[in-house]
């Protein structure tokens, strides 16, 4: 029987050592994922740009919905502070304006998470945005299941080249910045389970009306 009286309707356990999956409740069922998507953005961010590097804002990138940092169009950033508003605020436009810096478009940077998705290992997974609002293209809807993302953050958490930055971002608890031309922004850490337990070293949220909270 299901001893732990979860809510969720998805969960997973995982030994992040060996794989190994210790508890599950619906792990396989394909669901939308709304926000934690940006662990895959952040992770790819972090791997394949510069902290330095300069992020020019798009329109299609000022245009997401709320909740957003309000970027201006032509308005540039560091990647770094992007992340951190990315991660700790969960932020859309970001999303987009750090997508579309990595890979060129949005697109293109969906290929990329994909490719990714299949080389950790995830057998259930398609993504279609950055930031994991609602989305279909040809492929299907943006999904994934609570055994995939466990394999995405296990990697993120101790396999990629660049975990420790992925670490750092993810466990801070509030972040100042000015883009380039000198706006101030101020970030803080919207994972309560933070701060809620011992040993919790990372983490993201989510919520959309399909998804719920995740």
């Amino acid at each position: 029987g299901d001893f732990l009286k979860l809510y969720a309707q998805s969960a997973v356990l995982m030994d992040g050592d060996t794989g190994r999956i210790l508890y599950g409740k619906g792990q396989d069922i394909i669901r939308p994922m709304a926000s934690t998507t940006k662990i895959m953005t952040c992770i790819l961010a972090l791997e394949n740009g510069r902290g330095d590097d300069a992020v020019k804002a798009s329109t299609n990138a000022a245009s997401q919905p709320k909740v957003h940092l309000g970027v201006r169009e032509g308005e540039e950033y560091r990647l770094e502070d992007l992340l951190y508003a990315l991660m700790l605020e969960s932020y859309n436009d970001c999303a987009y304006a750090i997508a579309e810096h990595v890979a060129g478009s949005a697109e293109k940077f969906a290929a990329l998470m994909n490719e990714k998705a299949k080389k950790i290992g995830c057998t259930d997974s398609h993504f279609v945005t950055p930031n994991g609002l609602d989305a279909k293209d040809e492929q299907g809807e943006h999904h994934t299941t609570a055994y995939d993302l466990c394999r995405i953050m296990s990697y993120c958490a101790w396999k990629s080249p660049v975990s420790k930055q992925f670490l750092e971002v993810t466990q801070t608890r509030s972040h100042t910045f000015q883009s380039l031309e000198g706006t101030g922004y101020a970030v803080s850490n919207k994972n309560a389970l933070l701060d809620m337990m011992d040993h919790v070293i990372t983490g993201k949220t989510g919520y959309t009306s399909k998804a719920g909270y995740c």
